[in-house]
């Protein structure tokens, strides 16, 4: 799965998928969208735990307090966290009868601010635009874009997030049969050892950078980031990861993702439910809960992964788009700063499979004071089948920071 965003908004539909509705929410803002709570500590710690980033910065109060922050902040990933639908409402406007949803990409833009304990981020969102094309895993499919813009209590834009998600018919999907796959690979005892020592590479890069700063003029285009494995994924693995956005805790929601339901928006019966209702949340909240009802119990429930057109359950957009930017704020070190990132999604991660994240240095530049390294990255799986690519751009200290401390 693909995502060419060259197209015109509002392209015709193709025959089987009526999108005549989604027209006039193009370019209209939404409702905004903010968390009961000021963002926690332990919101932070539940968040590298939840995305396997073992980055200390993050948790590990000791570390921190010896870091340039002086205390635990945020990864540039956790913005995401703070939304009530992790950038999804946007791109998922408009009612497309019979369909259902997944996540095709998402570009990012930070624009300075760190998030740390304290903050408080409202998520203002709008639709941006649409395509229609034939896809292998669908026929006629959606690519819908919305930007979600995150501004934080003190008025100060945080990150801005372009997300895309597919939209498909059920029905289609599961007739084409693209993810046939219902058996989890089988792991030796050999190869799980191999794959937990494997993992050490990436751990040892964060460890031995610690609280230095990599300089540009260190950094070389066809440089080789360390690899991180993740995995092998499971349910407990994926409820992780969903307990991790405050947005699945009760109540946590002081405004909620939209005030249009999943039955609107055209999912099928079997999976609308009430996800994200904060009207049906005060009378039955486990209703209102997507680990267990809604359009993103298949994720977590292998008999609605398949109902879905998935072979059995699988992860999270929003969290393979964490793992990208953690992967390269892991190597960019706690003096980096991502400033944009790209990526699409192309397969997803599915319960029992690994996830290799692999990227190297593309470019180095200096543009308007800034200098910058681009860095291409990818996902696979155990299988060599491309999960994910994206490009992300870090600038870097041109100078030692700490020189003189």
């Amino acid at each position: 799965m693909t995502t060419d965003h060259d197209q015109a908004a509002g392209e015709a539909a193709a025959p089987g998928l009526d999108t005549s509705d989604l027209d006039r929410y193009m370019g209209v803002p939404m409702r905004p969208g903010e968390l009961t709570e000021p963002v926690a500590r332990n919101d932070i710690r539940r968040w590298v735990q939840a995305m396997h980033y073992p980055n200390p910065l993050h948790y590990d109060a000791a570390w921190a307090a010896a870091s340039r922050f002086g205390d635990i902040v945020a990864p540039q990933s956790f913005a995401v966290a703070c939304d009530t639908s992790h950038g999804c409402s946007p791109a998922q406007v408009g009612r497309i009868p019979n369909s259902h949803l997944i996540f095709g990409g998402d570009d990012w833009w930070f624009f300075g601010p760190r998030i740390a304990a304290g903050d408080l981020l409202v998520c203002h969102r709008m639709p941006y635009d649409y395509r229609v094309t034939e896809t292998k895993f669908a026929g006629p499919t959606c690519f819908q874009r919305g930007d979600t813009l995150y501004i934080n209590q003190r008025g100060e834009r945080v990150a801005q997030q372009r997300s895309t998600a597919i939209r498909y018919q059920v029905k289609a999907a599961k007739e084409k049969q693209l993810f046939d796959q219902p058996t989890e690979p089988e792991w030796t005892d050999e190869r799980l050892a191999e794959i937990e020592e494997r993992k050490g590479a990436y751990i040892q890069q964060i460890q031995e950078l610690a609280h230095a700063p990599r300089l540009f003029a260190d950094v070389h285009k066809g440089d080789q980031l360390a690899e991180h494995i993740l995995g092998p994924h499971s349910l407990a693995s994926f409820t992780t990861e969903w307990r991790a956005y405050p947005m699945t805790t009760w109540g946590g929601m002081a405004k909620g993702p939209t005030t249009v339901s999943a039955e609107e928006l055209g999912y099928t019966k079997e999976m609308a439910g009430y996800e994200g209702d904060k009207r049906m949340e005060r009378l039955n909240p486990e209703l209102t809960d997507g680990a267990y009802y809604g359009p993103s119990r298949g994720h977590l429930q292998p008999r609605w992964a398949q109902h879905v057109g998935m072979p059995r359950g699988y992860g999270y957009g929003a969290s393979m788009g964490a793992w990208v930017l953690d992967y390269v704020s892991g190597w960019a070190g706690e003096w980096g700063f991502i400033t944009q990132a790209s990526a699409q999604y192309r397969n997803p991660a599915f319960t029992g499979d690994i996830t290799i994240i692999a990227g190297e240095v593309e470019e180095t530049r200096v543009e308007r004071r800034k200098h910058l390294a681009a860095v291409r990255v990818e996902l696979r799986n155990q299988d060599d089948a491309i999960l994910a690519r994206a490009r992300v751009e870090v600038e870097l200290p041109a100078d030692d920071p700490t020189a003189g401390r």
